[in-house]
Order: C-alpha cells, then sequence, then structure tokens
C-alpha cells in the first residue's frame, strides 16, 4: 500500500495596523527613511525610463531582423540592454553615494523590487487597471518605506539599524505595539506617515486553522457594486457582471474626452 503523504498546513496572511509612538530620535529615524525610500524609487524610475528609451532608439535605426544583424550591432544592443529589477538595482547600487550607507541597505532593493513588480502589472493585460509608475513626490499625503529585517521581542519591534547610522546603539529605540502580535512569523513590514502620525502594517503568517472566524449572524452582507470580486474564508464571489464592466470601460473613455474640452 502507498504511503498516504500528509500535506502541510495552509497558511494565511492577516495584516494587522499599529499606531507608532516615536520619541524625537526615533521620528527623524522613520522620516528619513521615508524620504530614501522615495528617492530610491525616482532614481529607479529615472533610469529605467532613460534605459527603455536608449533601448528603443537604438532598435529603430538598426534591422527589425535579428538574424540580419552584423556582429558589430549586436555589440551596440548589448550595450544597450532593456532594463529590468535586477539591472537598475545594481546600477543604483553601484553608484550610490557615501550619505546612503547611513540608511538600510534593504530599503533600496525593495523600493526597486516594488518599481519591478509595478512595470509587471502595468503590462501585464489581466490588470488593465494599472497605470504606468510615477515619480513620487513629498507632497503626498502618505510617505512610508518597507522593511523585511524588524523584529518583534516581548511586544516590541525594532526597526534595523544600518552600520553607517549617525544615531548611536544606545539611542536607538524600538516600538511598542499597542496588541500582542499574532504571530512571531511575518513577512515584509510597512512603516508610513500619514497627518503627522506614524504607523506600522505588520502580515502575518497563520496556519488555517488557527483563524478564528467569528459567529454567522444568519443576517445578509451587503458588497459594493464597484467591487469587482468578493473573497472570503469559503471562496470567492464575482459581483461585478462582464457586461457593466463594459459599460464602466465606456464611461472612463468618455470621462476622458470630456476632461480635454
Amino acid at each position: 500500500m502507498a504511503e498516504q503523504v500528509k500535506e502541510a498546513p495552509a497558511e494565511l496572511i492577516q495584516t494587522r495596523v499599529y499606531e507608532l509612538r516615536p520619541n524625537k530620535t526615533m521620528r527623524k529615524v522613520l522620516d528619513e527613511a521615508c524620504d530614501y525610500r522615495r528617492y530610491c524609487w525616482n532614481q529607479g524610475l529615472a533610469l529605467w525610463n532613460e534605459m527603455y528609451k536608449a533601448r528603443q532608439t537604438l532598435k529603430s535605426s538598426l534591422s527589425t531582423d535579428f538574424k540580419k544583424l552584423t556582429e558589430e550591432q549586436k555589440v551596440l544592443l548589448k550595450d544597450k540592454p532593456s532594463p529590468s529589477e535586477r539591472r537598475v538595482r545594481n546600477m543604483l547600487v553601484a553608484d550610490k553615494k557615501d550619505w546612503q550607507y547611513t540608511q538600510s541597505a534593504r530599503i533600496l532593493q525593495l523600493a526597486i523590487s516594488d518599481l519591478g513588480k509595478a512595470w509587471n502589472n502595468f503590462f501585464d493585460k489581466a490588470q488593465p487597471g494599472w497605470c504606468k509608475p510615477k515619480f513620487r513626490s513629498k507632497r503626498e499625503a502618505r510617505q512610508g518605506f518597507k522593511s523585511d529585517r524588524s523584529k518583534i521581542k516581548d511586544g516590541i519591534l525594532y526597526l534595523e539599524r544600518a552600520r553607517g547610522s549617525r544615531v548611536p546603539k544606545d539611542q536607538w529605540r524600538g516600538f511598542k505595539l499597542s496588541e500582542k502580535p499574532l504571530s512571531d512569523e511575518f513577512g515584509v513590514v510597512s512603516y508610513f506617515k500619514e497627518k503627522g502620525r506614524y504607523y506600522v502594517a505588520i502580515s502575518y503568517k497563520i496556519k488555517a486553522e488557527d483563524v478564528k472566524l467569528p459567529d454567522k449572524t444568519g443576517k445578509a452582507t451587503a458588497v459594493d457594486v464597484n467591487v469587482g470580486h468578493f473573497d472570503y474564508t469559503g471562496g470567492r464571489v464575482n459581483v461585478l457582471p462582464k457586461k457593466l464592466d463594459r459599460i464602466y470601460k465606456k464611461i472612463k473613455h468618455y470621462q476622458r474626452q470630456l476632461a480635454k474640452k
């Protein structure tokens, strides 16, 4: 008889948002990290656009058939590669300024990773709602950054400290969470600032069997008609008919025409 292989329990992602109350020193740390994230995103986007434009300009001047290209033309194409997350990240890391070493290297890595995902979503035909990545402004209502090296110990959240940080180790403080953390295992942590207040969003990895579901009340649940789908523990319900989706596309088209008049 063949042995039955036990499947690993399914894991779910639950995100909890906590408000942080940092002291003056750590507020400055968070503000600088937000500024650095915005700087990395804008630098990466500018380099991405520059590489793409140079590549397209070169290709338009060469033969459309790759097999007919000469060795010299192939070398030129190789010198002007298409932009990618890895290429852009490596170029930014190689060109880092001295002041950048005062910030965590993971901020740059995660910023370019998100930029690469944004470009993939933009070119993905299955997701027509995604817009082309735009430059970030310091005037935006929400500023933030991400970290994958944060740790929680005794209910205190600790942000990783860069080796070249100007803040001494004895002044580096953690952030007390307002609630007990759901688990010791979590993914990328998002820190953000909004209306002068600081928050953190932590995504926990929880086993499906440990998720506590609310008791059923027997009452109906209303869903906004603009929601394309409604996910719940038992499955997924499509609430946006295809006919209505086509109507929304027409409305979007005419709204653009009206905005230009």
